[in-house]
């Protein structure tokens, strides 16, 4: 079997990275895989021993020649199967390039934003089949009339083994510029608006003034690192609140943390949040989209209403007044990752959906 998979995403963040996975998984099980991706990503270069990159130009969703550029390599790499696994144009003109070509075409759906019925009618009439990151973002698309055996969770996956070496906590601190004495909440996400820093710095000042030595490392970069710098400062906490950027090396320094904080807005499930729990950090997040399957309440951590900065501050209260229950916690969220999260069930639960499709297809 050949599949052609296609992620516009120029970074190599989490549905990359999961992405990245796939490839690896299906390549050893003897799948062909090409990839198309754009001029000068991170996942070119990952991908590589894996599959053959193509990259071309792929610039959104106002791109309509892309559909034009992804038909003419589904006519000359004659895949048995299209995989669209972002958005960013990939996914609408990926599918009308799969629709003209006659190419099954299945879609990976990391987000859980809604779409309007009548899109959701429209486009996702390109796909033979949607691949859901997890059954919350399921069951926004069978809300939005998508019939249900058109779609199937498959949830992400992590690979657990550079996140369960323990890190060296001194370390840790002279990274970050801490206290060797530190109490640590982190964050590691986009610096964008729906990951909800700005909650995080709202129930920051009372638990700082409850517990002294309190700090917050905020992993990731995005568009609202100047406005986050800037509020920090404007705070007083620029002392308090670390903006330590995107880190290749995050393995190494997550588990220093004593916290992860993940207070989304929406979210399709939360790499971060699996990496944390790996790493042994016990959470506290919203409970939206697939957040409640990426974290168990009160056994991986805690789960709060999305936006409630009372209940975010009560939570990490919680926590901080209690290391007994965050290594409770963190223990627990460890073993889970490793019970239920494997790659291998991952690029199983693709492989699985792309006999599907070639099989309900007309040789």
């Amino acid at each position: 079997m050949k599949v052609l998979h296609v992620e516009a995403g120029k970074h190599f963040y989490g549905g990359a990275r999961q992405v990245a996975f796939i490839l690896e998984g299906l390549h050893a099980r003897g799948i062909d895989n090409v990839l198309a991706c754009p001029v000068g990503s991170d996942i070119a270069t990952a991908a590589a021993p894996f599959a053959t990159v193509v990259p071309m130009a792929m610039g959104g969703d106002a791109d309509i020649a892309l559909a034009g550029r992804l038909k003419t390599l589904i006519r000359t790499a004659r895949p048995d199967v299209v995989h669209l696994h972002s958005r960013r144009g990939a996914d609408l003109w990926g599918g009308v390039a799969a629709r003209l070509a006659g190419v099954p075409c299945v879609l990976s759906r990391r987000v859980d934003n809604p779409e309007p019925r009548w899109l959701v009618m429209l486009k996702y009439r390109l796909y033979d089949h949607v691949i859901t990151i997890s059954e919350g973002i399921r069951d926004v698309l069978l809300a939005e009339g998508l019939a249900p055996e058109k779609v199937s969770c498959v949830r992400s996956a992590l690979d657990a083994t550079p996140w369960l070496v323990p890190v060296d906590r001194a370390a840790f601190c002279r990274e970050f510029d801490l206290p060797a004495d530190a109490l640590t909440i982190a964050m590691a996400a986009q610096l964008i608006p729906r990951k909800g820093h700005r909650y995080l710095l709202d129930a920051l000042p009372p638990l700082l003034a409850e517990f002294p030595a309190l700090h917050a490392v905020l992993f990731g970069k995005g568009p609202l690192e100047a406005e986050l710098r800037a509020e920090i400062a404007a705070r007083g906490l620029a002392d308090r609140v670390r903006l330590a950027g995107f880190r290749d090396d995050l393995p190494r320094w997550l588990g220093g943390a004593d916290i992860l904080a993940h207070p989304a807005d929406m979210e399709g499930l939360g790499i971060a949040l699996l990496q944390a729990s790996a790493a042994g950090v016990p959470i506290v997040t919203s409970r939206a989209g697939g957040l409640p399957e990426a974290v168990a309440d009160g056994v991986s951590g805690l789960l709060i209403p999305p936006g409630d900065v009372d209940a975010l501050g009560a939570a990490l209260r919680q926590l901080l007044a209690d290391p007994a229950l965050r290594r409770r916690l963190g223990d627990a969220g460890r073993a889970r990752i490793l019970a239920e999260f494997s790659i291998d069930a991952m690029v199983e639960g693709n492989l699985a959906v792309y006999r599907q499709v070639t099989g309900n297809r007309p040789s």
